[in-house]
């Protein structure tokens, strides 16, 4: 598998992990959660090609499909949350309502689930795994920053709207991880 392919793949499966924290971004979510957020999008983008190349299809099909109905739901909540606060006279608060490294946890393997089933595609086609998944994560972890300092100036130029907008991609990411 050339360089060229391998990055396009990480670009593809960080899309996801991107458009997240772009949403998430926008809703005003702490530097703090955004950082550790990212980094479990390294680790998931990393370790998830390697497991699928280990466990197979199967069961990258089998836990992709609830953890992206997991992903889906928490992303819907989220999202129809940060809409509604759009519409509030109340001042925007800074941070999203996702609390602790469990809800962090679960929204990163939400948007890196997709990396499982790529891992046992890697298998078959010859790539240097640990080589591919690393580049997979580092890409994921980027894509993911960049989102967030986007959000961040986005935010400063248009104020509640961000929040709409967030809403709203949430709840489109939420949408593709159902289908």
């Amino acid at each position: 598998m050339s360089a060229g392919t391998v990055l396009l793949l990480a670009g593809a499966l960080g899309t996801d992990a991107f458009s997240l924290s772009l949403g998430l971004g926008l809703g005003g979510f702490r530097r703090r959660w955004a950082a550790i957020l990212v980094g479990l999008i390294v680790v998931f983008h990393v370790v998830l090609p390697v497991a699928g190349w280990w466990a197979g299809e199967l069961l990258g099909r089998l836990a992709g499909r609830w953890a992206g109905y997991l992903g889906a739901a928490v992303l819907f909540y989220l999202g129809a949350r940060m809409i509604r606060e759009s519409f509030r006279d109340e001042p925007i608060q800074n941070g999203s309502k996702v609390h602790g490294f469990l809800g962090l946890t679960v929204l990163a393997g939400s948007v890196s689930m997709d990396a499982l089933s790529v891992g046992f595609t890697l298998g078959t086609a010859g790539a240097a795994l640990l080589l591919t998944a690393g580049m997979i994560g580092l890409v994921a972890g980027l894509m993911s920053a960049a989102a967030f300092l986007l959000a961040r100036y986005v935010q400063s130029r248009v104020g509640r709207r961000a929040l709409l907008l967030g809403g709203l991609i949430l709840l489109g990411v939420g949408a593709c991880l159902l289908f």
